[in-house]
């Protein structure tokens, strides 16, 4: 399988002078897919921190500020998503 690899890389990398060349998504699709792939993946890793951090609220009250900190966190993910879809 991977000495097929660079045959195949070879062949996509290959620029034909008639056909003109154009992105294979849309910017607006392309940030769109960013935005969405990141929102997945802070959902997924606020799965377990929430779960993580009800468990130990429940058992000491004084995890409460370092479980709304660690469940925070994630969300950044999405923030920056959306200042790059902006800035860019």
């Amino acid at each position: 399988m991977f000495e097929a690899l660079p045959e195949l890389a070879s062949v996509v990398l290959q620029q034909d002078q008639t056909i003109e060349q154009a992105p294979a998504i849309p910017a607006s699709a392309a940030a769109a897919l960013a935005v969405g792939l990141a929102a997945l993946g802070t959902g997924y890793a606020q799965r377990g921190i929430g779960a993580a951090a009800v468990g130990a609220v429940a058992e000491d009250s004084d995890n409460l500020i370092s479980g709304l900190i660690f469940t925070a966190i994630p969300e950044t993910l999405i923030i920056i998503a959306f200042v790059t879809i902006f800035v860019a």
